[in-house]
């Protein structure tokens, strides 16, 4: 309505400020003011409430009360003729949605979908597309507020930043209030962050905490009815999945890879051989997969750096002095994840002697899984 003020004076000429309706009302009873009295309330000019005097430009006029009401006025009611054809256009678009509703079928019925009965009424959408950190975030907002009992998260990656575990504290310390119990699991590497332990201690005894070796791409679960998942690798594109099946799955892999978990204040179990530690031992089991330096950090939640720098000292303790070398001494040791020590029940294991030139040469290429060559072990 008639515009707006400046930045200092942010109103409209249906609200002047305290200077401007002092000014502004001295203006009207006296038929002008001098401009210099007006250099403090620049939204009179802003608003047209001033203006200059064409005979003399060291003065402003104001405009007659009775202009200024009219068009206030017309203001509102070119507002209210705005607001009727929106309302007007969302009725029309509601209808539009609603008779679309009425044609999906239902359940079993075979039509349009197949059966699959993805999306029919009272069940809302089966599988939704959520493109943009906004949009992410408003849905899990929703799920958060509507969830009663239970969340299941699932957060690869290493060691948990604190600014991290803050951007859902919000969300978490309002299930915490409603008694809603979350479970998470991590990778190995976030036993060393102490933002993990510090969220763990604020959240008391509604949040528990288990590691893994590896865990599968992020997983956000609640109540075991709606189900997030990244949608690309930047995770700025995510699924929000309510359809039953789809969603008991996945509640069935958090809980296979749950009882798996060793609990966060658990200690490791030990490898069974001396120099080689838990870490260093899940490693080897990778490397003798295959997989490159690259792959094997990503999975375990560490960097290539660190990745490299264990795979030197498991190098040192086997005594490889290669790779492929190492690939056969990995396999001696039972560090391949075929039979690993641990699994045995037996103590500590004794390293096999250093291997020898001939005795590298006889091995037999199948019998020792080799890892692939990437980056020499440091000597």
């Amino acid at each position: 309505m008639a515009g707006h003020g400046t930045d200092e004076h942010p109103h409209g000429a249906d609200r002047l400020c305290e200077a401007g309706d002092r000014v502004y009302s001295r203006a009207v009873r006296r038929g002008r003011v001098r401009r210099l009295d007006a250099e403090a309330v620049p939204c009179l000019l802003e608003l047209a409430l001033l203006h200059p005097d064409p005979d003399d430009m060291a003065w402003l006029v104001p405009t007659s009360p009775q202009e200024v009401m009219t068009r206030l006025l017309r203001g509102v009611y070119d507002e209210v003729s705005v607001s009727q054809r929106r309302v007007g256009s969302a009725v029309a678009a509601f209808e539009w949605y609603a008779a679309l509703g009425e044609q999906i079928p239902a359940p079993g019925s075979g039509g349009g979908t197949g059966g699959t009965g993805y999306g029919h009424a009272g069940e809302g959408t089966a599988l939704r597309v959520l493109d943009g950190l906004t949009r992410i975030q408003t849905a899990m907002d929703e799920a958060t507020q509507a969830c009663t009992t239970e969340v299941l998260t699932v957060q690869p990656g290493g060691i948990r930043r604190e600014y991290e575990l803050s951007e859902g504290l919000h969300r978490a310390l309002e299930l915490r209030g409603r008694g809603v119990r979350m479970r998470g699991l991590y990778n190995h590497v976030a036993r060393h962050g102490q933002g993990l332990l510090n969220y763990l201690e604020l959240m008391g005894g509604s949040a528990e905490a288990r590691t893994l070796d590896e865990v599968i791409e992020r997983l956000i679960l609640f109540d075991r009815t709606v189900a997030f998942i990244p949608a690309n690798a930047e995770r700025t594109v995510a699924l929000e999945i309510r359809h039953p099946a789809l969603v008991q799955y996945l509640v069935t892999v958090f809980d296979r890879m749950w009882r798996l978990a060793i609990p966060l204040m658990a200690p490791l179990p030990d490898t069974g051989i001396e120099g080689i530690s838990h870490r260093e031992r899940s490693i080897a089991a990778l490397l003798a997969e295959g997989h490159q330096d690259a792959v094997v950090a990503e999975r375990l939640g560490i960097s290539v750096r660190t990745c490299r720098a264990h795979i030197a000292r498991l190098s040192e303790t086997l005594g490889a002095a290669s790779r492929t070398q190492l690939g056969v001494r990995i396999a001696q040791a039972g560090l391949d994840g075929a039979r690993g020590p641990a699994d045995q029940g037996g103590g500590a294991v004794s390293l096999p002697a250093p291997m020898t030139a001939p005795e590298h040469a006889a091995a037999r290429p199948e019998a020792a899984p080799t890892p692939a060559p990437e980056s020499p072990p440091a000597r």
